[in-house]
């Protein structure tokens, strides 16, 4: 990916593009094209039609999508599937058609099986049934993956597709009933903290265990992958290693220092029961994570903060 070249961020706004742009900058490109989605309705086929007609990108970063934790998703099922299948089908289309030179197609964990073996490797994709409650999410990344190799397939687009683990941290969504399971645990612990209120409930069992990539990380990881790999699989971006929701959220409550008591809520859902990446294939590319857990979920609070 040459310096000088002209790079399309979609969902520059939100915390993966904001991530990704921050990391372009870093690695010195600099002919960055962004759109909010005011200006450009990702859903919408002729718009994008003619954004790629007047700005014929030579590369281009998906990392726009409609996106919300386990409520967010059960409740909103018609509205996960059918805005993110918009979304990628119009941005991968004219990637198409005004021949980039190389697409980059973000997707999730949540596109494996719910009871897959662990680690999740990548050849697990289509192996059994997904979580119920995500589901309709899942499958429209799935079908942007599968978009992806159809496109390369008939075309010999050099198109790939990148699924992160669970992330947080800059621009996280923070909203108190549709952010996912960290952004949501900051801001409970901050609000009790302040409140001065003695005890905080946690959704779930606490027993789920998951993986936390901070979103520089996985900028970085993105402006590795558009140098580096160029397959026809997709590859999985994480950290390798997993925590309890259990730990997680006393961890958390230690950043913040909250000091009162946690009680889990059993009656809410658990969701999937573990979902940890195999990078083996992104590590023997030469690239792994840069921050921990602890000091990631410390920047995160920070952020939050200034928001807040």
């Amino acid at each position: 990916m040459e310096k000088e070249a002209k790079i399309y961020i979609a969902g520059h706004r939100g915390m993966v593009g904001s991530a990704i742009v921050r990391a372009l900058k870093n690695d010195g490109y600099h002919h960055l094209v962004t759109r909010t989605s005011t200006a450009l309705d990702l859903r919408d086929q002729s718009a994008v039609k003619d954004f790629f007609a007047e700005e014929r990108p030579e590369y281009v970063f998906l990392a726009a999508a409609k996106v919300g934790g386990i409520i967010a998703n059960n409740t909103y099922r018609a509205d996960f599937l059918y805005e993110n299948l918009m979304i990628q089908t119009n941005v991968i289309h004219q990637a198409y058609v005004q021949n980039v030179k190389k697409l980059l197609f973000l997707g999730s964990s949540c596109i494996y099986p719910k009871l897959a073996p662990q680690p999740l490797q990548e050849d697990y994709l289509l192996t059994g049934t997904l979580e119920p409650t995500n589901e309709p999410y899942a499958i429209a990344k799935i079908a942007g993956i599968k978009m992806c190799e159809a496109y390369r397939a008939q075309y010999g687009c050099n198109f790939i597709s990148a699924m992160p683990t669970n992330l947080y941290g800059i621009n996280d969504n923070y909203h108190p009933e549709h952010s996912h399971v960290l952004p949501a645990l900051i801001r409970r612990f901050h609000e009790a903290k302040v409140a001065g209120i003695h005890e905080v409930l946690i959704w779930g069992t606490g027993t789920p265990l998951r993986e936390f990539l901070y979103a520089d990380d996985l900028g970085e990881a993105c402006v590795f992958l558009m140098q580096h790999y160029n397959e026809d699989q997709f590859i999985n971006v994480g950290v390798g290693e997993d925590i309890s929701i259990h730990d997680l959220a006393y961890l958390v409550r230690e950043i913040i220092g909250y000091e009162g008591k946690l009680r889990f809520d059993t009656n809410k859902p658990d969701g999937t029961p573990r979902k940890l990446m195999d990078v083996t294939k992104l590590h023997a590319l030469g690239w792994q994570h840069k921050t921990s857990l602890r000091d990631g979920i410390a920047l995160a609070y920070q952020d939050f903060l200034k928001g807040s």
